[in-house]
């Protein structure tokens, strides 16, 4: 009976040090896997827990500008007549100012607007950037000193003052919003394209960009698809910052007069008006000023959450890819 139980008692082990093989098969597999460069970049960056927090507080400052005006029955321009200066209540959650206007909904409003001139200076010193000092160097020659004869000269005028001249002439119009978006982007893509310049000069000698020389690939399409993408890490954390420059700059202008005016609002005209009354009537200056330390700590954290994702040497945040 011994001698019959024997063969399966040892296909029974064999079975079962086959699958105690696979097992451990199966983990080093696992263990060795390889990521793409996307998907360590996101690892590292959702390890941050700073930069998560940043997503998490952009996220909820996005809703609010969206959602705002759906919660009150206010607008930024209604005046309840009446309640002058009064303070937080049910009715008015942030109170009113001395004309009787709603504290919330204006600080929404300006905050939207804040966005909008962040995102969208942003994008466009950031894009202009990229170009320009990416041509400048594939091109080189009189282009490139051409181009660097332009940035020295941007570096040397006094931005601040010239937008300030040139928007106080459209501030209170509808378009002054487009005009000092332009603005603050012609005046801001200077060192980007000086630093996208530099990292171009040694991208333009790689293989496959001699490659598609050879093959006749026009220079435009070189520059976009296969420069720019290789130097994408600088550009998006660029851009990220660039947001809080961008509305940064915006407050600034607003606060001394020279930004947005009445009756369009911004949180930096909001927090110039109501810097007056900060320990009177404290409801016309904490929100605003709230909401604007909350969006750009967010997006600074942001930022730098990105900064470290991207850079390989980076210990911050980014653990065990």
């Amino acid at each position: 009976m011994p001698d019959q139980l024997s063969p399966m008692a040892n296909a029974n082990e064999l079975r079962a040090v086959k699958e105690k093989l696979t097992a451990q098969t199966a983990e080093r597999i696992a263990a060795t896997k390889r990521y793409s460069r996307r998907q360590i970049v996101a690892r590292r960056f959702w390890r941050n827990k700073t930069a998560v927090f940043g997503v998490v507080g952009l996220t909820v400052i996005l809703l609010a500008a969206v959602l705002g005006p759906y919660l009150t029955e206010w607008s930024f321009f209604d005046r309840d007549r009446g309640h002058y200066l009064k303070a937080p209540s049910a009715e008015h959650w942030f109170g009113t100012d001395k004309r009787g206007r709603d504290m919330f909904a204006m600080t929404m409003e300006g905050l939207r607007k804040s966005l909008i001139i962040g995102f969208a200076v942003a994008l466009i010193q950031t894009g202009w950037a990229a170009l320009f000092g990416a041509s400048a160097a594939y091109f080189g020659g009189w282009v490139d000193k051409f181009a660097t004869w332009l940035i020295d000269l941007m570096l040397v005028i006094p931005s601040f003052l010239m937008i300030a001249i040139i928007s106080n002439r459209f501030g209170a119009e509808r378009s002054g919003v487009l005009v000092f978006i332009l603005l603050l982007a012609a005046f801001g893509w200077v060192l980007t394209s000086r630093v996208v310049r530099s990292l171009t000069m040694s991208v333009k000698n790689l293989d496959y960009v001699h490659a598609a020389k050879y093959m006749s690939v026009p220079s435009r399409t070189i520059i976009v698809r296969h420069i720019l993408p290789n130097i994408s890490s600088l550009l998006i954390i660029d851009f990220t910052l660039g947001v809080a420059s961008a509305v940064l700059s915006e407050t600034s202008l607003s606060y001394f007069g020279f930004g947005i005016k009445d009756p369009q609002v911004s949180l930096g005209s909001l927090i110039g008006a109501g810097q007056a009354s900060a320990l009177t009537h404290p409801w016309l200056f904490i929100p605003p000023a709230f909401v604007l330390v909350i969006m750009l700590a967010s997006v600074n954290f942001i930022g730098d959450g990105m900064r470290d994702a991207l850079d390989p040497s980076s210990k911050s945040g980014g653990g065990k890819a």
